[in-house]
This record gives structure tokens, C-alpha cells and sequence, in this order.
């Protein structure tokens, strides 16, 4: 498939996923809003990893910390110093970019006047540039009101830490779970929803005892993986790679992405990092609380080691968009279709009257309604039923039902599953159980 990436974006317009932010006024660069099936997906997506992380596991808290923390936490996380990128400007044709990603030789626009023809360009010396967003707390602006919007979420768990463990009762090992807004300046955002200013994270950090933190770093590398598998992501799409050298940051005993094959090539799509006793031992350092965790079975005090699984939510999204993307033949007419999980999908079910007299609509509504509390329904009487049918495969609807005249006879409907388009009856007393097996299963 030809532009894959372009057909998606038209798609997620078209059908209300994604809008560009503030699009009446021309739009602002790199930011999105999501339109009302985005908006379902999207807290599809984050429930599904929250369950998976909280509501499943007896060894995880969750968390909501503030946007807005005390400015030292930012430098004890080392963001204020370290949290930068080499930018250069390039003077033939004003533009912008991050010196680690360009061939410092020639501008990656290429300005010309004439077509094949290049002009010489003349690069600025890369210069630092912090990633965070800065603003002031209180009605002055003055240096001893300036907070920052966080560009993560995890130091909003490392300050968390005993108020956490201590109400909760837990004992490492044990993980904080959070889903959250974050914000970064990034000099080169793109390829639509990867990589944004304003994105959701999804992370989680577990607390271990030094020693065992490797062993736990494998656990969480094949429960992450899994995690996609599970949610309908291809094997195949999916890859490790591992941080080496200069590729470390400078917190990390170890560190490894978890990478999905974008049409636009290799790219990570969650990191999983062993982030040693850095972000205790900073904020400990730097407070002058001690977070040090005593073993009540071995005797030991000890400063955990932390192991992260760090996923953004947005990117998560795009991620499953784009491997559920699908175009075949069907009765002469490409049928585009999104396979994705029934859990994730932002309609679970959506109802047709065959017509719209003898009924018909009426039990459509009544069945919309029963299943409404269990699930996301549509109910839509517009048009042919194929017509229908492709409105909700290109959405992603795992099941379609139709109600006939056959239903008046029987009180059964017509039930289309979008992958394999089989159709079965079931009894219209059956089709909640029958959707939830489905969906769950």
C-alpha cells in the first residue's frame, strides 16, 4: 500500500479521530485535538494498559500526580542541565533543526533558485535547547516564580515514593502506575500523532532491591512485549532495540526500546530502562528525605533500584491505527478497513434496521439500548446495509447486526464480523453474552 501514512491521516480526519488543534485559526504545529471516535480509541487504549498494570496485579499502585511540580525536582532529575538537544539554524532558508539528526555538510531543504541546482548553506554553530516549557506561578513574573510543565510523568512517582508505599502498605518489590499529560519543545515534531509537543504518557515504576534488577528488567521486557501481542499488534512488526555506548542516558544501567515497523521505518514505541538508584538517590540528595526502603525479613535498608516501562499513549494509538490499516477488494470496490482488538476498537457494535418501517427501527433502538450500558454502540438506518457495513469497517466496528423481517418472526438478528465478514443469527436474548465472549475473548 502506496502512502499508507497520508491515507491514515485522511481517514483520521475524515472520520473523526484526530483534528489539527485550533485548525479555524491555521492550526498550531504539532498539536492535535481527538474527535469523537479518538477521544473513545484513545481512553480505549489507556484503560487497557491500565488494567493490565493495576487492576490485574496485586504489586502496582496507581497515581495521579500534578502537572506542576516544585522546580527543584527538575534539577535533581538532571532535566534542567541534561534535558537539552543540539540545535542549528540554517541561514539560506531560516529553518531549524537538531544537529544530532543532520549531516552538518548541507541543509536537509536543499534552498535552490533554480530546480536541480543547490545553494551553498550556511549553518549556525549548534547551540543547546532545553526541552521544557517554561512558565510563572503567582500574578509576577519574576525568576522565583518560574515552574515548568513537566516533560514526563515518572518524577511525579519518584516524589511519590514512601507516600505511596506507606498508605498502601506495599513492600518491594513494588511498581506506581500513572497516566498523564507531558509537554516538551520539540525542535523536529512529526509524522502526524509519533511526536508531539503535548502527548499522553503511560509509565510505570517498579522498585526492586539491587541485585535482582536485571532479572526484573527481563521480566518487564516480555511483559511489555506481550502487552502488544495480546492487543492485536503482528509479531512481526515488532522488534527489541538495545541502548549501547552514547545511546544510554545518563541515569540508565540499561535500557531498551520496544520498536514497531512505521511506514516511515523502524521507530520506538515504548522504553524499557533500568534506571538504577539514580532517581531516589537524586531526590533524596536533593530534599533531604531519606527514601530509603528496610526490609523488615532480611534486616537490610537499602536505596531501590528502578525498573521503567515508559509508553506514550499517543504514539500507542498511532501504533495500532496503523497496523490495523486495510485495504482488499470486495464486489469490485476497495473496502478499507481497520482490523483492530475489539477492546480498542472505539464502536463496539453498531445496529441496522433493514428498513425503515414494519418495526424495524424500533427493535433496532431497543437492542442499542440493552447493550449500550456494556459496550459502545451506533445505531445507524442510513443507506444500503452494504454501505453501512463499509462506514463501520473503515471505523473499525468488530460486529454489525441486522435486523430483518426475519426478527419479527424469530427475535433473531444477523450478526457480521468485520474480519471475516461471516454472518450467523443469534438470538437477541444471546447478543450481549455473545458480544462480550467476543470481545474479551
Amino acid at each position: 500500500m502506496d502512502n499508507v501514512m497520508d491515507k491514515i491521516v485522511s481517514l483520521a480526519k475524515r472520520r473523526g479521530f484526530v483534528f489539527p488543534s485550533s485548525e479555524i485559526y491555521g492550526g498550531i504545529n504539532s498539536c492535535w485535538d481527538y474527535g469523537p471516535l479518538g477521544s473513545r480509541m484513545k481512553n480505549n487504549v489507556k484503560r487497557a494498559w491500565w488494567k493490565a498494570m493495576t487492576q490485574m496485579r496485586d504489586d502496582i499502585e496507581g497515581l495521579d500526580a500534578a502537572i506542576l511540580m516544585h522546580p527543584r525536582v527538575w534539577e535533581a532529575s538532571g532535566h534542567v542541565e541534561n534535558f537539552t538537544d543540539p540545535l542549528v539554524d540554517c541561514k539560506t532558508c531560516k529553518a531549524r533543526f537538531r544537529a544530532d539528526k543532520l549531516d552538518m555538510v548541507q541543509c536537509p531543504k536543499k534552498p535552490s533558485k533554480h530546480p536541480g541546482e543547490h545553494h551553498e548553506c550556511e549553518l549556525t554553530e549548534p547551540r543547546l535547547f532545553n526541552l521544557m516549557f517554561k512558565t510563572f506561578m503567582g500574578p509576577v513574573e519574576e525568576d522565583a516564580s518560574v515552574v515548568y510543565l513537566r516533560p514526563e510523568t515518572a518524577q511525579g512517582i519518584y516524589v511519590n515514593f514512601d507516600n505511596v508505599r506507606v498508605s498502601s502498605r506495599q513492600k518491594v518489590p513494588f511498581g506506581i502506575a500513572q497516566i498523564g499529560k507531558a509537554f516538551r519543545n520539540e525542535i523536529t515534531p512529526g509524522n502526524f500523532i509519533f511526536r508531539t509537543r503535548e502527548f499522553e504518557q503511560m509509565e510505570m515504576q517498579f522498585f526492586v532491591k539491587p541485585g535482582t534488577d536485571m532479572e526484573w528488567l527481563e521480566h518487564w521486557k516480555g511483559v511489555r512485549m506481550q502487552w502488544y501481542h495480546d492487543h492485536g499488534i503482528r509479531p512481526e512488526k515488532l522488534r527489541f532495540h538495545t541502548h549501547e555506548g552514547k545511546e544510554l542516558a545518563h541515569y540508565a544501567k540499561a535500557a531498551y526500546d520496544i520498536e514497531y515497523e512505521f511506514p516511515f521505518g523502524w521507530q520506538e514505541l515504548e522504553g524499557i530502562h533500568n534506571r538504577s538508584d539514580f532517581d531516589l538517590g537524586q531526590h533524596q540528595k536533593f530534599s533531604g528525605k531519606k527514601l530509603e526502603y528496610f526490609d523488615e525479613a532480611t534486616k537490610e535498608k537499602y536505596l531501590p533500584y528502578i525498573v521503567e516501562t515508559s509508553a506514550g499513549c499517543d504514539r500507542s494509538l498511532l501504533t495500532f491505527l496503523v497496523d490495523a490499516y486495510r485495504e482488499d477488494e470486495q464486489e469490485g470496490e476497495v473496502r478499507v478497513s481497520l482490523a483492530l482488538h475489539p477492546l480498542l476498537a472505539p464502536i463496539k457494535a453498531a445496529v441496522f434496521p433493514l428498513v425503515k418501517k414494519d418495526g424495524l427501527p424500533e427493535i433496532a433502538h431497543q437492542i442499542v439500548a440493552e447493550l449500550r450500558p456494556h459496550m459502545e454502540v451506533f445505531y445507524d438506518e442510513s443507506g444500503a446495509v452494504g454501505r453501512r457495513y463499509r462506514r463501520m469497517d473503515e471505523v473499525g466496528t468488530p460486529f454489525c447486526m441486522t435486523v430483518d423481517s426475519e426478527t419479527l418472526a424469530n427475535q433473531s438478528v444477523t450478526v457480521r464480523e468485520r474480519d471475516t465478514l461471516l454472518q450467523e443469527r443469534i438470538n437477541i436474548a444471546d447478543l450481549k453474552d455473545h458480544l462480550r465472549r467476543k470481545i474479551e475473548g
